[in-house]
C-alpha cells in the first residue's frame, strides 16, 4: 500500500504555468513517485543547480542500473536525516513540465486512498500510454565541431587548436569514442550503446564534453515525441524567370492559400522533391517540419442546430442551467425521450463561456454515434479519448486539452481523468452500465465515484443519465448524505461529504420525443412453442414479425446474448463436453466461414482448436453443437429467410479500429435490414428506422449467480427494447423465455422501471447488499491451486478476528480457472454508516507468498 504518512492536503501543489520559487534556493531535493514495478514509496533526490523543478514534473532519474520516469511529488529544504548525502542521486533532466493542477492532484490521491492502490498506479491510469516511459541519454558530435580544429566547441577545444593533430590529446578511450560517432551518420549514439562498445566510455565521454566536441542531451520516451511533418509557404511573387512547371507549382499553392503540406502538393502537382528543393533555394517558398497533432479524424458533417424541445426537456434543461457549483443530478428519461439533446444545449453556452465538458459514455461502439452528434453541433472543439486510440493519438489528444481552449472531451471510464482546464459540467451517460467499474488492473475504479469527487473538486455540476438508472443513483437521490474519513486502514464513503438535499437533483422524462408510445413488449413462453412442436429457434411470432420486416422494407435489431455459433459442443453418446484445458469453461464454436475447418474458441482466454471428428472420451463420431450464439443466429436467419440481409455486430466483427462505425453507418443507409448482435445493442444507439426487436433467449440474463442479475437483465432488456420505434413508424418488441413468471418480465413488458426497483430494493436491504450494505471482494489467483486456497484459508482467518464487518469465504470464483490461474474469493460486507475500522492491507498483502496475486475490488459490480 502506498505509504501512509503523506498527506498531501497541506502542500500547495503548483498550478501549471506557474513560475517556481525556490524559497531562497533552499529546497534542493525532490521526493518523486519512480515508474517501477513493486516501487510505491517516494525517493530522494538531489536537484542540479540548472533545473527549475516543480511538483507535478515528469522527470528522469537514475534508477539502480536504468533511467526511469518519475513524478515530482514535492521539494525539500533538508533530506530525511537517515539518507546519508553522498547516497542521494541527482535528477536527470525534465522530461515534462507540471500539468498537475491541485484539484487534479487531490482527485488523483483521493483514488489511491479509496481503491487502496499506490498512488503510482492511479498516476498511470491517469496519464496516456508513453509519457512516463524510459527517456534515454543520448552523445552527439558539436555541429560544426571538428578534429581540424574548425570548430570552438565550449571553449576547451581551443587548447587543440595548436596541434597538427588536434585529437592526439584525446585519450584512446576519447579517441574511441570519438572515431564511433564519426562513422555514424548522424554522429549520435546512444550513451548505453557507447558504454557497451567501448570499455569505460564514460571517461572518454567526459573528457569529449569538457573539449566541447560533443553534446549530451536527453531524448524524450518515443510515444511523447510529436508528429513532425514538412509544410510548404509560399513567400515570394511569382515572376517571368521561373519555368513554366515551376509557376505552376506556385500557382496551386496560391491558390490553396499559401500553405500546403508538402506531401499533399507533391501529389497534387505530380511532381517530385528536388523542384521544390530548387524553388527553395531561389527563394520562392520555405519548406519546415510543423507538429501535426494525431488525433481520430471522424466524417465532415453537416451542421446542426438546436432543436425544439418538449416541455420536459426545456424544464430539465432549466434546471441544470440554473445550477452554479458542485450539484448531482440524475436525468431520468425512457429510451428516445432525448436526453442527449439536452446535454449539447447544457454545454452550448458553456463553450460560449470559455469553459469546457467532459462526456462519459460506457463502449466504445457507442461513441461514433454520440461523436458525430456533437461535432455536428459544435464542429472542432469536440474530440475523443479511449483506448482504441493510437497511442500517439492519445497522446497529443490529451495534450490538446492541456491548452485550455474550450472543448467537449467524449470518452470511456479512462476519460474520467481527462486534465480539462475550465472545467464546467461533466455528463455520465447510460450511468447505470458496468463498464464504468474496471474490474481490472488496479485500480478497480467506478468512473461515476470518480466523477462525483471531481465534479466537487472542480465545483460543476454532475449529470447522470439513464432510461435504467442504477440502484446506487436512485437511491441516493432519495436520502443524499454521507460522511467519510481519512486513507490508510479507514474507509472512505463514495459520497464523502457530496450530497447535501440541496445539490441533488431528480429529473424526469417521462415521454419520448413527439409523444411518440413506449414500444409494447410481447412476451412468448417458449415452453409452450416447443409443446406445439415448433424447435426452431425463432418462435412463430418472432418468425411472422421478420418476415413481415422484408415486405415493409423496415429495419429490426436481434439480440443474443452471447457471441459465437455455439455456447459448447457435447458428445450425444457419454455426455462429454469438450472443455478448454487452462479454463473450466467450456469452448464455444465459432464458425469462420463455408469449408473452413471448425473452430472452438474459449471466451476467457481465447484458446482456440479444430473441431475433433471423435469424441475424446468414447471415440462417438455424435458431437453436437448446443445453445445459440450470435454467429448460429445468423446461419440459422440466413437459411429461414435467404432474403433477408443480415450485420453481425458483436465484438468478434468489431474488432478492427473504425468497425462499430462501418458497421452502424451500413445499418443506417439501409444496407440491411436486421442488425444481429449482443450488449453492445443496448448502449444507447439511436437508429429511428427500426421497428421490429427480438430477444432470442432472455433466460441468459436472468439466471446468474450473482445478486446483480435481476438488476443486470432489466436494464439490459428494456434498453434493446428501447432501440425500437423511435422513429415515425410504431415498433415492436418480442421476448423469448422459458420462465414468463419471472418478476423481472413481468417489468420488461410494462416498461417499469418503479415496480421492478421497489422489489429489487427490498430484497437487497433485507440481505444488507449494495446500496444498503458496503462490499469489499479479494479476488486472489495462482498458478498453484493448493497454495491459493491455502494463502484464502489464512486471509480470512486474519480478517474474522474483526466484529465489525462481515466475512464471506473463502470459496472458489464461479469459474475457478481462467488461463491456468486458480483464482478464490473473500467477500467482506459491511454496513456504511458504521464505518468499520478495516484491516491493514499491507498486512493483509503480506500474507501473500510471492506467487499469489491480490486484487482488492472495492464497491465490486462482478463477483462471479
Amino acid at each position: 500500500m502506498y505509504i501512509h504518512d503523506i498527506n498531501l492536503s497541506p502542500l500547495v501543489v503548483a498550478q501549471a504555468g506557474e513560475s517556481y520559487q525556490s524559497g531562497a534556493n533552499l529546497n534542493r531535493w525532490v521526493e518523486v513517485l519512480v515508474d517501477c514495478p513493486g516501487s510505491t514509496g517516494l525517493f530522494t533526490y538531489r536537484l542540479p543547480a540548472q533545473l527549475e523543478i516543480k511538483p507535478g514534473d515528469i522527470l528522469s532519474v537514475p534508477f539502480g542500473a536504468q533511467q526511469l520516469g518519475a513524478i515530482a511529488i514535492r521539494l525539500l529544504a533538508q533530506p530525511n536525516i537517515d539518507l546519508p548525502p553522498e547516497k542521494i542521486r541527482e535528477v536527470e533532466d525534465i522530461v515534462s513540465v507540471g500539468f498537475f493542477p491541485s484539484a487534479y492532484w487531490e482527485l488523483l490521491n483521493r483514488v489511491a486512498a479509496y481503491y487502496y492502490t499506490p498512488l503510482i498506479q492511479v498516476i498511470r491510469v491517469a496519464l496516456p500510454p508513453g509519457l512516463l516511459g524510459r527517456s534515454q541519454r543520448r552523445i552527439r558530435l558539436v555541429k560544426g565541431g571538428g578534429a581540424g580544429g574548425k570548430g570552438q566547441g565550449a571553449g576547451g577545444s581551443r587548447y587543440l587548436l595548436g596541434s597538427a593533430d588536434p585529437l592526439a590529446f584525446l585519450t584512446p578511450t576519447a579517441r574511441q569514442v570519438w572515431e564511433l560517432l564519426q562513422g555514424q551518420p548522424t554522429g549520435d549514439y546512444s550513451f548505453v550503446y557507447l558504454q557497451q562498445k567501448v570499455k569505460s566510455a564514460y571517461r572518454g565521454i567526459r573528457e569529449l564534453l569538457r573539449f566541447g566536441l560533443v553534446e549530451s542531451y536527453l531524448e524524450p520516451p518515443r510515444l511523447t515525441r510529436p508528429k513532425l511533418q514538412k509544410a510548404v509557404t509560399l513567400t515570394g511573387t511569382i515572376d517571368q524567370e521561373l519555368t513554366t512547371r515551376q509557376r505552376e507549382i506556385l500557382e496551386v499553392l496560391r491558390r490553396r492559400g499559401g500553405e500546403l503540406w508538402q506531401n499533399e502538393l507533391l501529389q497534387i502537382c505530380n511532381a517530385s522533391s528536388s523542384i521544390l528543393k530548387t524553388l527553395t533555394q531561389k527563394g520562392y517558398i520555405v519548406v519546415e517540419e510543423r507538429e501535426v497533432l494525431r488525433t481520430e479524424q471522424g466524417p465532415t458533417l453537416v451542421g446542426d442546430g438546436a432543436k425544439s424541445l418538449t416541455t420536459a426537456q426545456a424544464s430539465a434543461l432549466a434546471t441544470i442551467q440554473t445550477l452554479d457549483g458542485f450539484a448531482q443530478v440524475l436525468l431520468h428519461g425512457v429510451t428516445g425521450s432525448g436526453k442527449t439533446e439536452v446535454y449539447l444545449q447544457a454545454i452550448a453556452p458553456l463553450l460560449n463561456q470559455g469553459k469546457s465538458a467532459l462526456v462519459l459514455v460506457p463502449e466504445i461502439g457507442l461513441t461514433p454515434q454520440l461523436t458525430d452528434r456533437f461535432r455536428a453541433r459544435f464542429g472542432n472543439k469536440v474530440s475523443v479519448y479511449h483506448s482504441a486510440l493510437s497511442d500517439g493519438e492519445r497522446y497529443d489528444t490529451w495534450r490538446q486539452m492541456l491548452t485550455g481552449e474550450p472543448q467537449v472531451v467524449i470518452g470511456t471510464r479512462s476519460a474520467v481523468f481527462a486534465p480539462l482546464p475550465n472545467l464546467g459540467l461533466i455528463i455520465l451517460d447510460e450511468e447505470h452500465d458496468s463498464s464504468f467499474k474496471q474490474d481490472s488492473p488496479i485500480p478497480t475504479y467506478h468512473a461515476r465515484t470518480v466523477a462525483q469527487w471531481r465534479a466537487e473538486l472542480e465545483n460543476c455540476p454532475l449529470v447522470l443519465g439513464s432510461a435504467t438508472p442504477s440502484l446506487e443513483s436512485w437511491v441516493s437521490m432519495q436520502g443524499a448524505g454521507g460522511r467519510g474519513q481519512g486513507a490508510g486502514g479507514e474507509f472512505i464513503t463514495p459520497h464523502s461529504s457530496l450530497l447535501t438535499p440541496n445539490s441533488s437533483h431528480y429529473l424526469s422524462l417521462p415521454e419520448r420525443i413527439n409523444s411518440r408510445p413506449l414500444p409494447p413488449v410481447e412476451i412468448v413462453d417458449m415452453r409452450q412453442e416447443l409443446q406445439q412442436g415448433n424447435r426452431s429457434i425463432f418462435s412463430r411470432s418472432l418468425q411472422e414479425a421478420l418476415q413481415q420486416l422484408q415486405e415493409r422494407k423496415q429495419q429490426g435489431i436481434l439480440f443474443i446474448h452471447r457471441r459465437g455459433h455455439s455456447t459448447f459442443v457435447s458428445c450425444r453418446s457419454c455426455g462429454y463436453v469438450l472443455e478448454c484445458p487452462h479454463c473450466d469453461v467450456s469452448l464455444a464454436y465459432h464458425h469462420t466461414e463455408e469449408k473452413a475447418p471448425e473452430l472452438l474458441r474459449c471466451h476467457y482466454c481465447n484458446y482456440a482448436r479444430s473441431h475433433p471428428k471423435f469424441c475424446p472420451d468414447c471415440s462417438s463420431p455424435y458431437l453436437k453443437f448446443f445453445g445459440s450464439g450470435t454467429q448460429r443466429v445468423t446461419q440459422e436467419l440466413a437459411r429461414q429467410f435467404p432474403e433477408l440481409r443480415l450485420i453481425r455486430f458483436d465484438s468478434d466483427t468489431t474488432r478492427n479500429k473504425g468497425s462499430h462505425r462501418t458497421l452502424l453507418t451500413q445499418f443506417a443507409n439501409g444496407e440491411a435490414d436486421l442488425l444481429v448482435g449482443t450488449q453492445m445493442l443496448t448502449k444507447g444507439l439511436d437508429l429511428p428506422q427500426v421497428t421490429l426487436v427480438g430477444v432470442v433467449a432472455a433466460d441468459g440474463l436472468l439466471n446468474l449467480s450473482d445478486y446483480r442479475a435481476s438488476e443486470r437483465a432489466f436494464q439490459t432488456l428494456t434498453q434493446v427494447a428501447g432501440r425500437a420505434g423511435r422513429g415515425e413508424d410504431p415498433g415492436r418488441v418480442i421476448v423469448q423465455t422459458y420462465t414468463t413468471e419471472h418478476q423481472v418480465i413481468a417489468a420488461v413488458r410494462s416498461h417499469d422501471y418503479q415496480s421492478f426497483s421497489q422489489a429489487e430494493l427490498e430484497q437487497r436491504q433485507a440481505l444488507n447488499y449494495p446500496p444498503y450494505g458496503r462490499l469489499i471482494l479479494l479476488r486472489l489467483s495462482s498458478l498453484d491451486p493448493i497454495q491459493v486456497q491455502n494463502t484464502a484459508q489464512i486471509i480470512a482467518t486474519t480478517l474474522n478476528t474483526e466484529e465489525e464487518f462481515e466475512i464471506l469465504g473463502p470459496a472458489p470464483a464461479s469459474i475457478l480457472r481462467v488461463a491456468n490461474r486458480y483464482r478464490w474469493q473473500i467477500l467482506i460486507k459491511f454496513d456504511p454508516d458504521a464505518l468499520p475500522k478495516l484491516p491493514d492491507w499491507e498486512e493483509v498483502r503480506s500474507l501473500c507468498p510471492s506467487s499469489v496475486s491480490l486484487t482488492i475490488d472495492v464497491d465490486p459490480i462482478n463477483i462471479m
